[in-house]
């Protein structure tokens, strides 16, 4: 069985369940007996003829856990994968065991996104293969596209990736590496990450936004820091960034640590969040580390540790704040607590991770080296710690420690090192799971309540996460390749021809008249407003989803976000950098309903007329594709 399987306990860990009397059991007193445990669940069945692993290994590097909001028997892991054994994919948690669920959209360090009970999203690699840029550049995979899963809205139908969502790569509009997202809701979704290209006009970090249909960009163009973290509080979503010298600014202002994500609909849709009780005097905003996130029932934390100390500058120091719900932001370890204490907390480490115990209203962090967290969070090229023990801490409201410094996982004898903590995700009280550098799950629970978990078996139970995932769709947003020859006919047929498929302008036979589908885009005009901003009308057929690309040389110079329109006559406005004026234009456009077919005879109506001429490009401008 595969729940039985799953359950593969280590020696120390059947100790826990007995006695409960480890140094970190007794550490944990006040969190109703509740203590840690190595629980790695069994590698995925092997292919035919190939013997079992006769032990359980690393998943890989696991870059997120999360839960279905308020369901601790539902969640999902994404990892890198450990070749050959475990692939790069999803697995997911039932309630009793985790197993795996899908073989793709795996991810070097991605993440865990969940829109609804049967609906989340994953940060993930790209698939290898895009055209190269030239000059030897290969194309970038890391974290840079989307997978969306969902139930298609059977009761009972499986689990699948519904869409796949990717852009060209080397292009000022391509999609940078993503390491952050949130959902308010299944139609107004987040993902953020590294700054924008600096070849491109616009400054700002990387963000795209899901409306329910479509995905656009809309980065925030105030601060180009990277964008780390990212946590749902109080009907807003909020995300933190790394500061560093050199990201590209356009406000004079002190950098926001954090950012404030707005609904849809608000006024604003970025809010910089400055006023933070972090830093001491003399303390650089670029000392400190971005901040991990992570809400609770009934306030939001953020902790981090110091990054490397610039010029000029005191070093930064482990620090969390909390901020309550309804309240203002607190500090709970750093600067201030160290000058009334005289003690640092937790000296030559920094934080990992971080994640609320919902009941309690404390919080756990995950402790890690410097240098060997900087190796797991990386890029890649460095190995974390092979020989590291995970460390833990348990933090209360008020600032207190759950024991006098951070506990080593597992703290018996017999149990080998697993890697430092990585990846922290709390679903309930006294009900957290943590994952080590090297793909290793340790499980904090209460030895009773485990065992009559186990004994009733309190399955998920929903079929749709049953089956194992394996196709992976189309990536929207990348050029069909069309190839340049017919498919084998493999019908069995004889004789039965193969039709090439159908363009967007098929001309339909009836008895009656010869019709014929009008263009999506129509009437198209444009004119320079304020001088450099391009302003372009048109008609739309139906409602559609349209961006325009402005391009020099086949470089991309500009481009809009992509825009939902309704039916009709539309207008959107690009700015452009005289420096580095447009020879063509470009529309990506995608419809939305199917477009409505005119006789033939009606030829008048299907008239694309366009007006495009710029002062400063000489003349009428090509290239315009409706």
């Amino acid at each position: 069985m595969r729940i039985l399987r799953g359950m593969l306990v280590s020696a120390v860990a059947a100790a826990l369940l007995v006695g409960a009397t480890s140094a970190a059991a007794q550490g944990l007193a006040d969190d109703a007996g509740a203590a840690w445990r190595l629980e790695q669940p069994a590698p995925p069945p092997p292919e035919p003829g190939v013997p079992e692993a006769p032990a359980p290994i690393g998943l890989g590097r696991i870059g997120d856990i999360e839960f279905a909001p308020g369901m601790p028997n539902r969640g999902a892991l994404i990892t890198a994968g450990n070749p050959p054994t475990i692939p790069a994919g999803v697995w997911e948690f039932n309630g009793v065991s985790w197993h795996e669920l899908s073989t793709v959209c795996g991810a070097s360090d991605g993440r865990i996104v969940w829109a609804g009970p049967e609906e989340f999203w994953t940060i993930s690699d790209g698939r290898p293969g895009q055209a190269s840029g030239g000059e030897g550049r290969i194309p970038p995979t890391r974290d840079n596209t989307l997978c969306r899963f969902s139930n298609p809205g059977h009761k009972g139908e499986p689990l699948r990736v519904m869409e796949s969502f990717a852009a060209p790569a080397f292009e000022v509009d391509s999609y940078q590496a993503m390491n952050a997202g949130g959902c308010l809701n299944a139609n107004d979704c987040w993902f953020a990450g590294e700054p924008l290209p600096p070849e491109g006009v616009e400054t700002g970090s990387f963000h795209v936004h899901w409306n329910g249909s479509a995905l656009g960009e809309a980065p925030y163009p105030a601060e180009g820091h990277p964008v780390e973290s990212m946590q749902r509080f109080e009907g807003r979503l909020y995300e933190s960034a790394r500061i560093a010298q050199g990201d590209r600014v356009e406000t004079q202002e002190e950098p926001a640590p954090l950012h404030v994500i707005n609904p849809e609909g608000a006024a604003n849709v970025f809010e910089g969040v400055r006023e933070l009780p972090l830093y001491e005097p003399e303390e650089f905003p670029t000392a400190l580390d971005f901040l991990h996130l992570s809400a609770g029932e009934e306030s939001l934390w953020a902790a981090a540790g110091a990054q490397t100390t610039p010029a000029g500058s005191k070093p930064g120091q482990v620090t969390i704040v909390r901020h309550p719900a309804g309240g203002g932001w607190r500090q709970i370890l750093g600067p201030e607590k160290t000058a009334e204490s005289g003690k640092e907390p937790f000296p030559g480490e920094t934080i990992s991770a971080i994640a609320a115990e919902p009941g309690n209203e404390s919080a756990w962090i995950g402790l890690d080296a410097p240098q060997d967290y900087r190796a797991a969070s990386g890029p890649g090229g460095e190995e974390p710690s092979t020989t590291a023990f995970a460390k833990v801490a348990r933090v209360a409201p008020n600032g207190a420690i759950s024991s006098e410094d951070s506990q080593t996982l597992p703290s018996e004898p017999g149990v080998g090192p697993k890697g430092a903590a990585f990846v922290l995700s709390c679903p309930g009280p006294h009900d957290c799971w943590l994952a080590t550098t090297h793909g290793w799950l340790f499980h904090l629970s209460n030895p009773q309540e485990r065992s009559e978990k186990e004994q009733g078996l309190t399955l998920d139970g929903d079929q749709a996460f049953e089956t194992l995932i394996v196709e992976r769709p189309p990536d929207k947003g990348l050029p069909v390749v069309v190839p340049d020859t017919l498919p084998p006919d493999d019908s069995g047929l004889l004789g039965e021809l193969t039709t090439p498929p159908p363009s967007s302008l098929e001309v339909f036979s009836h008895k009656e008249e010869s019709r014929i589908q009008v263009p999506l885009l129509s009437h198209v005009h444009s004119r320079l407003v304020h001088g450099s901003t391009l302003e372009l009308r048109f008609h739309l057929a139906v409602r559609a989803h349209i961006k325009l690309v402005a391009q020099r040389k086949k470089r991309v110079v500009a481009s809009t976000p992509m825009h939902t329109f309704a039916a009709g006559n539309r207008s959107l406005q690009l700015r452009l950098d005289p420096k580095r004026w447009p020879t063509k234009l470009e529309f990506q456009t995608h419809a939305l309903a199917p477009l409505p077919t005119v006789s033939l005879n009606q030829s008048n109506e299907t008239t694309v007329s366009t007006s495009l001429r710029f002062p400063h490009a000489g003349g009428a401008l090509s290239g315009l594709l409706p």
